[in-house]
């Protein structure tokens, strides 16, 4: 599977580990509306309220994507999920999770620029250690085993394939910009008061 997106400023992409055929979109626009009944995104979507950015009905939709990615978050248009990367609950809630995150980000921070490296990189640190996005069986099934650290090996690795598709952010400034900003993002654990 190819991991590549396109992001513009004010986008954050999620990848799948999803195969190819995935749902249709009114199948996967059912797995969003029964992802909004998990525990995880409740709590999400309830902090997000309490920080003064709702989440209203249609922000979080599935598309068809042309591109190979799960799904992403572009500010001022919402939450998108791609469908056709999407074959089961668990995918479309990890997106779900994943892409609530960046929002929470986008509604904490004032002054997060997508076109920074740095800004973006803290957002997909967070994203990626928060969400479960690195959990040992999701990497296992990705191909990846590993028995220590595989968790925040896993957290760069994606960090680096979302931030190296930012047209504002080469692959050496991508990298200098998730080293410089590691250990702060990967230990703000808002909302949660640690991570899950």
């Amino acid at each position: 599977m190819s991991d590549e997106s396109t992001s513009e400023p004010g986008t954050s992409s999620s990848f799948s580990s999803a195969v190819s055929g995935g749902t249709t979109v009114k199948e996967c626009q059912d797995m969003i509306r029964r992802s909004l009944q998990t525990p995880m995104v409740k709590f999400l979507l309830e902090h997000l309220d309490k920080s003064g950015c709702a989440v209203g009905d249609g922000f979080i939709k599935a598309v068809h994507c042309d591109k190979e990615f799960g799904g992403g978050y572009t500010r001022g248009e919402g939450v998108i999920v791609c469908s056709n990367h999407m074959n089961m609950q668990d995918d479309v809630n990890q997106v779900v999770i994943h892409e609530l995150i960046h929002v929470f980000d986008d509604c904490r921070a004032a002054n997060l620029n997508w076109a920074n490296c740095a800004h973006h990189a803290c957002s997909e640190i967070r994203a990626g250690h928060l969400s479960g996005d690195c959990h040992y069986k999701r990497e296992f099934l990705r191909g990846f085993m590993k028995i220590r650290g595989h968790e925040q090996d896993c957290v760069r690795r994606r960090v680096m394939k979302s931030v190296i598709n930012n047209p504002y952010c080469s692959e050496a400034a991508a990298k200098d910009a998730m080293e410089a900003v590691w250990d702060v993002c990967y230990n703000d654990t808002q909302p949660f008061d640690r991570a899950p």
